[in-house]
């Protein structure tokens, strides 16, 4: 029997995954697509996730393979409003941007470091029931139906996870008025490491650095788009804040709409949900990918101790109140980046940013901003 089967080999169920190897445990992650996916998403590592992985080893690498994000400044009408220093944290001073293609990729590689055969390719999961103190694992392989017993399954499978479906079948999205376009393409700005948002009157366009003289670029929609193109993308880039990009050099796109989902509960007998699985949010900020981090740090020693036989009830129970108040914090501070993205006219726009660059020039509301960013 194995200890521990984890369902998803995305960012969260690998590092999962490396923690609990780590700790000695038997583990097998089960992934239904056969390779990793080139298609990069996530891109922001926060300073408290960053400190995760540093103690799992697995930080150096991303460090020197990612781009230091070091401040975020703001433009309106190509004028400069305000800037935000990402500072706060005394070790890890900014906020790492690193294609989510390398990060499962250095997360893949500390698995096998650890055990060669602890990732399972082609595994779509179509059942998962608790029987006699145990869970079985039932999924579809490339050589043909296989069953998993372990005792214990953590469900790291995403939004669309079918494993919270079953367990909590009533639970409904909360759907919200933005849409997003966004893409890849060489840097040409001037901006270097800064993170630079454009305050527009038509909707709010973000602009983050990537390796490899990269900038993503995303942009507010009022609707959703069906047909996205980089073409597309780069006139809105252009009517918005006046930049340039480079269509040929085009290297990643992707239209998609917002909600957020909060489990009620977290752990279900022997399964647990973890990361989008159990709070799916917003986007918009980068805090998703983060906070499915900090839910493995906190679950892996509790697991390891169920397994070395303490009493882990309280533990437990403090694990569902702490992260599900991370997940609360983490889905309004993504509203509010919305809402500072949603269109305005462009009087009411100007005063909103005076008001914005007054506030950021204390501070204590600095402080408290760059908190709110960073996860800290």
């Amino acid at each position: 029997m194995t200890d521990v089967v984890i369902v998803g080999a995305g960012p969260v169920g690998l590092f999962m995954g490396v923690l609990l190897l780590q700790q000695g445990h038997q583990v097998r992650i089960l992934e239904r697509r056969s390779s990793r996916s080139n298609r990069s998403r996530a891109i922001g590592i926060h300073p408290p996730a960053l400190a995760e992985l540093a103690r799992a080893g697995v930080a150096d690498h991303l460090i020197a393979a990612g781009v230091r994000i070091n401040r975020g400044v703001a433009y309106s009408q190509r004028r400069r409003v305000a800037e935000l220093g990402f500072d706060g944290d005394a070790r890890y001073p900014y906020i790492l941007a690193v294609p989510q293609t390398v990060t499962e990729k250095t997360l893949e590689l500390a698995v096998h470091d650890l055990d060669v055969g602890a990732i399972v390719r082609g595994a779509h999961v179509r059942e998962v029931a608790e029987e006699r103190g145990s869970v079985r694992t039932v999924a579809n392989c490339p050589g043909g139906v296989q069953e998993f017993r372990s005792q214990l399954v953590v469900a790291a499978d995403g939004a669309h996870s079918a494993i919270r479906r079953h367990y909590l079948p009533g639970l409904q999205a909360r759907g919200y008025p933005d849409c997003y376009i966004m893409g890849d393409f060489p840097d040409a700005t001037g901006h270097g490491s800064d993170a630079v948002l454009y305050l527009e009157p038509a909707g709010i366009v973000e602009s983050f650095p990537l390796p490899q003289g990269l900038r993503r670029w995303v942009v507010r929609l009022g609707s959703p788009e069906k047909n996205p193109t980089a073409d597309k993308l780069a006139d809105l880039v252009l009517a918005r804040t006046g930049e340039v990009l480079h269509v040929p050099g085009n290297s990643m796109l992707s239209a998609f709409e917002v909600r957020s989902r909060l489990a009620q509960l977290m752990v279900h007998g022997r399964v647990v949900l973890l990361g989008d699985a159990a709070h799916e949010i917003s986007p918009i900020g980068g805090q998703g990918m983060n906070l499915g981090w900090l839910d493995a740090a906190a679950l892996a020693p509790i697991i390891d101790a169920s397994f070395r036989g303490a009493d882990i009830g309280p533990d437990l129970a403090d694990f569902e109140k702490s992260r599900r108040k991370a997940a609360r914090r983490a889905s309004r501070q993504a509203g509010l980046n919305m809402a500072l993205g949603r269109p305005l006219p462009p009087y009411v726009m100007s005063v909103r940013n005076a008001a914005f660059a007054m506030a950021l020039d204390m501070p204590a509301i600095s402080g408290l901003v760059e908190r709110r960013f960073t996860m800290r």
